[in-house]
């Protein structure tokens, strides 16, 4: 049977959507969780390890795109159900993932499952996820998720999880706040490019910092200390640039 989690603010259309899978598909699946916001929906997630997730877009404290923020690695498909939401239904069929428009009608659903039975078909759902969200075109840079490529495939990473990022010949990593190392596939260029300039600062041929985590600089060693304690180098021909962009009135 498919572990299945449903998210959705209403308690009568969880009921509905279950109700429907059990008389159409019969023991095909094995509903775990049915959640009423994005935050219990995680939980769910974390606990049961589900294969798909029925997720609600319009919901009260959260909608169900920020879902993904709480995940490194996306490793269930979704399909979320929504009763409006032009844009965001655009942003889902650019991406290729699935959707259902309330209120929810058998016979799509059985269209929506089929598609998930044919999911190793298409792209995987790390990747279609990452579209998603950029298709979304978030307007707050400084906090967006960004997908990066790895070796494995995409990993979605907040930007303000980054303490820095470090040149590794053609790869980069990311060291996050947490203390865990990302290893992408990328250029310590490209990841400039990419990331939220306003926050993100080029301090040395080998080094990306985000000042918002910038605790002290030694002039004299040309050294910046960060809240994690490390320390890192700031090149002569950076050092203007890098304190400017921390006392821009200086």
């Amino acid at each position: 049977m498919i572990k299945a989690v449903i998210i959705d603010d209403e308690v009568n259309a969880q009921n509905l959507l279950e109700k429907t899978l059990d008389r159409y598909f019969p023991n095909k699946f094995n509903i775990v969780g049915k959640c009423i916001s994005v935050d219990s929906g995680v939980l769910a997630i974390k606990q049961h390890e589900p294969e798909l997730v029925f997720l609600d877009i319009q919901m009260p404290e959260k909608n169900g795109f920020e879902l993904f923020q709480y995940f490194d690695v996306i490793k269930f498909e979704v399909i979320f159900t929504t009763a409006y939401n032009q844009f965001a239904i655009k942003a889902i069929k650019r991406s290729a993932l699935d959707y259902l428009l309330k209120p929810i009608n058998h016979l799509d659903l059985a269209e929506a499952i089929k598609r998930f039975d044919r999911k190793n078909e298409g792209n995987s759902a790390q990747k279609k996820l990452s579209l998603l969200l950029e298709n979304l075109n978030v307007n707050d840079q400084n906090v967006r998720k960004i997908a990066f490529p790895t070796i494995e495939g995409f990993e979605l990473i907040h930007t303000n999880q980054i303490l820095y990022c470090k040149a590794e010949s053609n790869y980069c990593s990311l060291k996050k706040i947490d203390g865990s190392i990302k290893t992408v596939s990328k250029t310590l260029k490209h990841v400039e490019e990419i990331l939220p300039a306003s926050v993100f600062k080029r301090v040395h041929k080998s080094y990306v910092i985000n000042l918002n985590y910038v605790v002290s600089y030694h002039k004299a060693n040309k050294e910046i200390k960060l809240t994690n304690g490390e320390k890192l180098p700031v090149s002569f021909r950076k050092e203007e640039e890098f304190i400017n962009a921390i006392l821009p009135n200086n």
